[in-house]
């Protein structure tokens, strides 16, 4: 970490008084390091304390005036290589998500554009309430990088996920970030996601239940990496993550000829659930006519992943999902074979992983099966963007 600025972000709560050591290693790793002091920060440790360890002025005031007259938060928040917030409340995260700006650290948060990592400590209860999962999950959405919590004894007498990591862990996970945050450089891989819709009528289409969770993340993750992004999104109201290039399709037919004209690249993920089959749609409504069903003629829709991999500008890693109900292995194997891609990653969508956020998934290739068992799609979508850097390397 020579030479590597981050801006030191410290909420309120009891593990505040582990920034000050977090300082002091990220020092001994040659990061320079600025602090500010959120006022529930303050309950707990002194702003001294911090400059003492940091040897620079630590910001607790968004209108310090001395600061302000050169719009000091704005060039806090660009000046850092990373901003990382530690400890991160429920509070705090909350606040983040909202985009709210009401004091000195969430308007450096919202002004900034480098990376964020934050590291979450409080209640078990707290971090385990439906607000704070959403809360994540929308930080998570939105770029930012969120530490999952240790689980163990709490000051509140408690037990349960909720925890600071240790200082040595986020440490690591800093020294991670500058180490890996340019492994894809260079590279430029095609991500699909979502359903596609195919239309009936004006108003009805053909669709299924993908919410495009998955693929969303891990073209997050994929440009976390340095990797130059094209996401080519079927119908779906989610933020494009940072860093992504997105191109929104509706029908098969326009996702095929989508990722041809995005070729060539290095890899392509092929997330998307792309409807088999599509309907003559009728120019005017279907009209309900008593005692009378309309009958649907279905033509089969182009298949994207075969079709990559047999194209002449076919990616050197072409990855495939395989979303089953029943005989998941077998099936998926079975379909890596036919599609003639390096590796199928194949779950079971029969309970609520289609529109949730969790994701049990097994990465099938010629010679080997791995899998991984129940971890946030965003935990996913990390894994397999390092499992891909270490391919094309």
């Amino acid at each position: 970490m020579n030479g590597k600025r981050v801006l030191l972000i410290v909420g309120g709560g009891i593990a505040a008084y582990k920034a000050c050591e977090l300082v002091r290693t990220l020092r001994k790793a040659g990061a320079s390091v600025r602090c500010v002091l959120t006022a529930g920060g303050a309950q707990f440790i002194t702003a001294m304390t911090l400059a003492a360890l940091s040897e620079q002025p630590v910001h607790t005031n968004l209108f310090d005036l001395k600061d302000e007259a050169e719009m000091g938060h704005i060039q806090l928040s660009r000046e850092a290589d990373l901003v990382v917030v530690c400890p991160a409340t429920a509070d705090l995260l909350a606040r983040m998500a909202a985009g709210i700006a009401d004091d000195l650290a969430t308007t450096l948060l919202l002004a900034t554009d480098k990376p964020v990592l934050v590291v979450p400590a409080m209640n078990v209860r707290m971090w385990g309430h439906a607000a704070t999962r959403r809360n994540v999950m929308q930080l998570r959405a939105d770029g930012v990088s969120v530490m999952e919590p240790d689980e163990g004894p709490m000051a509140c007498g408690e037990f349960g996920p909720g925890r600071l990591p240790e200082v040595d862990a986020i440490a690591a996970e800093i020294s991670n970030h500058f180490t890996n945050g340019h492994r894809l450089a260079g590279k430029h891989v095609i991500v699909t996601a979502g359903p596609t819709h195919e239309p009936i009528d004006p108003v009805r289409y053909i669709a299924n239940r993908s919410s495009g969770k998955q693929g969303f993340a891990i073209a997050g993750a994929l440009a976390a990496l340095g990797a130059r992004v094209s996401l080519i999104a079927g119908p779906v109201a989610l933020p494009t993550p940072a860093g992504v290039r997105r191109i929104d399709v509706e029908t098969a037919r326009e996702m095929a000829a989508t990722v041809e004209a995005a070729l060539p690249a290095d890899a392509a993920v092929m997330v998307a659930a792309v409807a088999d089959w599509r309907a003559e749609a009728a120019t005017i409504k279907i009209k309900k006519q008593a005692g009378a069903l309309p009958t649907l003629s279905l033509t089969e829709n182009p298949d994207i992943l075969a079709g990559l991999a047999h194209h002449p500008q076919r990616p050197g890693l072409l990855i495939g999902f395989a979303a089953e109900t029943n005989d998941v292995l077998e099936h998926a194997i079975a379909k890596r074979q036919r599609k003639g891609c390096d590796w199928i990653v194949a779950n079971d969508v029969s309970g609520d992983v289609m529109g949730g956020d969790a994701n049990t998934i097994h990465i099938i290739s010629a010679n080997r099966t791995e899998s991984w068992d129940r971890l946030p799609k965003d935990e996913v979508a990390r894994k397999l963007a390092e499992k891909i850097a270490d391919a094309l390397q």
